[in-house]
């Protein structure tokens, strides 16, 4: 009888505690690599992910999904960042601007008006080195820190928008920069195998295998405010293609872009972010040339991705 009574309570204990499904709207979850990659780490722990069918351009639409859903939070995966780079924004400024920051605000707008958590995950590649960074120093840029770069409308996009984001507190805004993945053909190292030059400038980056799932647990904790979302440290193309080398494809070639040739291309965002804030919530992300080696370890073992 005895033994009965302690099974039907630890039954009970374990009912009472168990972590009930939460529910997730994701918006880019559908079509976005990354917002596919989300969708499936929330369904990995169990809980509910809702792909958004209705898109960031269509206010109305959105508003009358979230009432039928009413989602317990949502995450942003969506946005314009151009076919196949940014410079396609350039010839689509009214279209970028008005789903980067016109479509976004107004999921915001409606998470805030609904009393639901909103994740927005964006770029990183909001700075460039300058007096009070230079390269090599390691001093990173910190979340406080006003971004630098203004030389294409995507960048700008995402720093009006950042701006705005300031009178919304209750939102969390992930900057990524560079992100990298198993799955080869989306990420960073997929575009940077394919070239037969690269920059030597050392850079933050995202292992979206580590950091993805930390998202998805910032956002079930309701964590708030905006982090530089990227593994602690730097590494340049060229070492990222030596450990590809090393670890990978030892049969890899490229070279690397001379002063002159340098000067002759676009400024793009080469800088370091600091993670110290970052770091305070998540002690145990690792320092980026090890989890890429991690990684690459992944897949040289033909493991599957995320």
């Amino acid at each position: 009888m005895l033994k009965k009574i302690t099974i039907f309570l630890l039954t009970l204990f374990i009912i009472i505690n168990a972590e009930e499904p939460r529910s997730f709207l994701i918006f880019g979850g559908k079509t976005g690599w990354m917002g596919q990659k989300v969708v499936k780490i929330i369904q990995d722990l169990g809980h509910v992910a809702i792909c958004a069918e209705s898109r960031l351009e269509n206010s109305s639409a959105m508003e009358a999904e979230i009432q039928s859903i009413m989602p317990d939070f949502i995450i942003n995966a969506a946005g314009i960042t151009g076919r196949p780079n940014i410079d396609w924004c350039e010839q689509h400024k009214q279209e970028t601007f008005e789903v980067n920051v016109v479509g976004t605000l107004n999921l915001v707008q409606l998470a805030t008006k609904y009393n639901i958590h909103l994740t927005n995950l964006t770029t990183g590649c909001l700075y460039t080195y300058d007096e009070k960074h230079p390269m090599g120093s390691g001093v990173g840029f910190t979340e406080e820190e006003k971004p630098n770069l203004f030389n294409s409308i995507y960048a700008k996009t995402k720093i009006i928008l950042e701006d705005l984001l300031t009178e919304y507190p209750e939102v969390l805004n992930l900057r990524i920069k560079m992100p990298i993945s198993t799955e080869f053909d989306k990420g960073f190292v997929g575009k940077i195998i394919n070239f037969k030059k690269v920059v030597n400038f050392p850079n933050s980056l995202a292992v979206l295998d580590e950091l993805l799932p930390i998202a998805v647990d910032m956002t079930l904790k309701k964590v708030t405010g905006c982090f530089n979302f990227v593994n602690p440290g730097s590494l340049s193309h060229h070492e990222v293609l030596e450990l590809y080398k090393e670890y990978v494809d030892p049969s890899h070639r490229y070279g690397c872009f001379t002063q002159d040739e340098l000067s002759k291309i676009p400024v793009r965002s080469n800088a370091v972010l600091s993670t110290s804030k970052l770091l305070k919530l998540y002690p145990n992300i690792l320092p980026i040339r090890e989890s890429l080696i991690q990684l690459f370890k992944k897949i040289k073992m033909g493991l599957n991705p995320l």
